[in-house]
């Protein structure tokens, strides 16, 4: 067996603080570009207003409504629905109590 010397340690030590550091920033990238997906896939959803506002009088949503909804990745809707339901407390306003 081969000995590891100190600059061999010191070489696996720097290749892999590079590769963390590679691979943290890659993570860091990939969840910016779901984020600006959710963010788009959410902003499509403006076609489904007439179906979700109360008050407009319409039972089915549109076709167009259903499909920007099929393309939107589920977690997308939750995350986004709980950041929206922080929003009173973080204004100081009482938190929101929804019925049916």
């Amino acid at each position: 067996m081969a000995a590891v010397t100190k600059s061999g340690v010191t070489s696996v030590y720097y290749t892999s603080a590079a590769l963390f550091l590679i691979l943290g920033t890659l993570g860091a990238e990939i969840k910016s570009v779901q984020s600006q997906t959710c963010m788009q896939d959410i902003t499509n959803l403006n076609v489904c207003a007439h179906f979700v506002l109360p008050g407009q009088g319409v039972a089915l949503p549109s076709t167009e409504c259903c499909s920007a909804l099929q393309r939107v990745d589920p977690s997308c809707i939750c995350n986004t629905l709980r950041i929206a339901a922080r929003i009173p407390r973080a204004c100081s306003l009482p938190a929101l109590t929804c019925g049916n």
